[in-house]
């Protein structure tokens, strides 16, 4: 009995070992071959259209690649307006609300929900946001990601 009880002791001296050496393995990636961001670390910054974001990777204010993070909190939409270039868009959480057009119709907007993907082609006019409660994008897209508000004619 005595060495079953030694043995149950050492088999679970080497496994709490081993549980923390994969612990310790798994804190000394390398950060030339992979970079984590936690939830907790993405800084999030409130924009004028009642949305937030978060730049992932790039700068969507200069050409190339980017990706961000856009928080749509409740009750808040954009107005018409167009990108130059096509953005693709994920919806992380929520429900995101869409319309399409120079008329700003807040009542017509379309249910987009969680999981879905869209596409906002270049140069065409569209307006989006949150209804109820809030939403997160990932918005991917080649910059510079400027907005022109539509003046209807």
């Amino acid at each position: 009995m005595l060495q079953i009880k030694r043995l149950a002791q050492v088999a679970f001296t080497v496994g709490l070992a081993l549980c923390f050496n994969s612990i310790s393995l798994a804190e000394e990636l390398d950060p030339k071959a992979i970079s984590i961001k936690l939830p907790e670390q993405i800084k999030w910054v409130a924009n004028p259209s009642g949305s937030e974001s978060a730049v992932l990777v790039g700068d969507p204010s200069k050409p190339g690649l980017y990706v961000v993070l856009n928080k749509w909190n409740a009750h808040h939409n954009s107005r018409p307006h167009s990108h130059p270039n096509d953005r693709f868009i994920t919806v992380i959480s929520g429900t995101w609300w869409v319309g399409t057009g120079e008329n700003y119709d807040p009542e017509n907007l379309k249910p987009v929900p969680a999981g879905s993907f869209v596409t906002h082609y270049g140069n065409e006019v569209h307006y989006d946001g949150a209804k109820d409660g809030d939403v997160i994008l990932q918005i991917v897209g080649i910059g510079p990601a400027t907005s022109t508000p539509t003046v209807k004619k």
